[in-house]
């Protein structure tokens, strides 16, 4: 047989923005071999998908699953969006290399895995053998390389810990790791100087790695951050990736055009890119409010001053100094109190009878710091300015899920399972940019800002990462409600050729890889 699988009469978008083609396709041995007219041709399998649109595997750039797809690997939430291949370690936490005092984030950390890792080779080993349904890359966290060695506490590292971290980063990135990411908004990554990421990023760059960040602030000192990003990669030489390009609060919604005016200034002489989520709330752990004071030595240290009665109530009258309505825009996500999943603060504080705070505080107590947070403080307008512009690619920021399983009793924020779906969707209703500049956005411009060899596009000698979709079905089911529900509307989805997606049900065939850098 010429082909393994030839895929015949679709559209085909192939991930460079140009407008649609019609061609068919064979795939041999995982691999894109011919692009043309090929009904004469021999395969051992023939799908028909006229009236469909053919275009790459969707490459999610700004993932937190390094974990969970040892634990769930049909990757359900994400290969029913059509994402084939995740960019994992992201914020600073990535699941490898383990050191020292360093804990995983909590949401990692209390599953039970089959077997341990340690190292960046240990969880390749572990990933080749879960063989997850879709692919990934990962970037090494600062946090979890700072704190493995430099342990929590709010302290620049010393001369012999700097030369730990070097040693320790050069050995991740030679078995296989992209870049680095950095925290900046989490301990203990919040106090650590400058100088320190620079160092770091300088051996990420010599290694043609990049460098990516949640940036220390993305509210009142966004523009100064996006500053300290643009210096770190500028006395460094490494390529720069700053992480879900928002500005949060509404007090700040007018600095994105100067955001946008420093990002482009910075373009002229460096590589700059970008992610976001096509949604107006963030996620992340319920005690990120919590005063940056409070937040250093660890997850013991920070129970320790929740639950010692003179620092909550600092603590208290910190939170308390919010002004009216701020708690009215946050969402308790995942909790051991089933009754507040998905619910406002407001509503929590009511059902217990008290206020906000000390709501919030008795939940971040008793989840032992595992509560989840969902905070819509962004504007619908300035999304889809930030999703329009060339060098901002589209990134989920959350965890795979699944509605079954291990990974189907938390309350994750609903762009695990809708990000690219959604984003899909507004491109096929005309309210993001054209159709084949948003398929770029989630296939090319990745891939290209990510270092991913023969992924991103349809073209022959490529990786055979190819969605069908109906651009009719399009859909996305999840809610900040009810958020475990999958996607709908992608006909057929191959990862590295295995039909992991037929006829919209999945098949159970895994043919992920972990993308190592070359």
């Amino acid at each position: 047989m010429e082909f393994d699988i030839k895929i015949m009469n679709g559209t085909v978008i192939a991930g460079t923005s140009e407008d649609a083609i019609h061609c068919d396709i064979g795939i041999k041995d995982g691999l894109i071999t011919k692009m043309g007219e090929l009904s004469g041709a021999k395969a051992e399998k023939t799908v028909e998908v006229t009236g469909l649109t053919i275009c790459p595997g969707f490459i999610d750039a700004h993932s937190h699953s390094d974990t969970y797809l040892l634990l769930e690997p049909s990757a359900a939430s994400k290969v029913y969006q059509g994402i084939t291949t995740e960019i994992c370690g992201n914020c600073g936490a990535s699941a490898a290399p383990l050191n020292g005092s360093y804990k995983m984030p909590s949401d990692w950390l209390d599953k039970n895995y089959s077997k341990p890792w340690k190292t960046v080779a240990d969880y390749r080993e572990r990933y080749a053998e879960a063989q997850p349904a879709i692919n990934a890359a990962l970037l090494i966290g600062h946090n979890t390389l700072h704190a493995g060695i430099c342990g929590y506490e709010p302290r620049a590292a010393t001369p012999d810990e700097m030369k730990k971290m070097f040693q320790t980063l050069e050995q991740a990135l030679d078995e296989g790791a992209i870049g680095l990411s950095s925290g900046l908004a989490y301990p203990p990554g919040s106090a650590v100087p400058r100088e320190e990421i620079i160092e770091l990023c300088k051996i990420v760059a010599q290694h043609g790695g990049l460098y990516t960040t949640h940036m220390r602030s993305e509210s009142g000192g966004l523009l100064e951050a996006i500053d300290e990003a643009i210096d770190i990669a500028e006395r460094s030489d490494a390529k720069l990736q700053i992480s879900h390009l928002k500005a949060s609060g509404s007090d700040n919604w007018n600095k994105i055009d100067a955001a946008f005016e420093k990002i482009r200034a910075a373009q002229l002489h460096m590589q700059i890119g970008s992610d976001r989520y096509p949604y107006t709330a963030g996620c992340t752990d319920l005690d990120i409010v919590l005063p940056l004071w409070a937040t250093y030595g660890g997850r013991d240290a920070i129970l320790e001053r929740l639950r010692t009665s003179k620092v909550r109530k600092k603590l208290r009258d910190e939170l308390m100094a919010h002004p009216d309505g701020y708690w009215e825009n946050v969402m308790v996500g995942s909790t051991q109190y089933v009754e507040f999943k998905g619910k406002y603060l407001p509503e929590v504080a009511e059902a217990l009878k008290m206020n906000e705070v000390d709501a919030l505080l008795k939940l971040i107590d008793e989840d032992d710091l595992k509560t989840g947070g969902i905070f819509f403080s962004m504007s619908d307008d300035n999304l889809w300015r930030v999703l329009a512009e060339p060098y901002v690619s589209i990134g989920s920021d959350g965890s795979m899920r699944a509605p079954w399983g291990p990974l189907s009793h938390d309350h994750p924020h609903p762009r695990a399972y809708g990000s690219h779906t959604k984003y899909l969707r507004a491109a096929l209703d005309g309210k993001t940019v054209p159709l084949p500049e948003a398929i770029y956005k989630m296939t090319g411009l990745p891939a290209e800002q990510f270092n991913l060899k023969k992924r991103g596009l349809l073209k022959e000698g490529y990786a055979a990462d190819i969605l069908i979709f109906d651009p009719d079905k399009i859909k996305e089911n999840t809610t900040y409600a009810d958020p475990h529900q999958l996607s709908e509307g992608m006909a057929h989805v191959f990862v590295n050729g295995f039909h992991t997606l037929e006829n919209g049900k999945h098949t159970e065939l895994r043919g992920g890889t972990f993308l190592a850098s070359s």
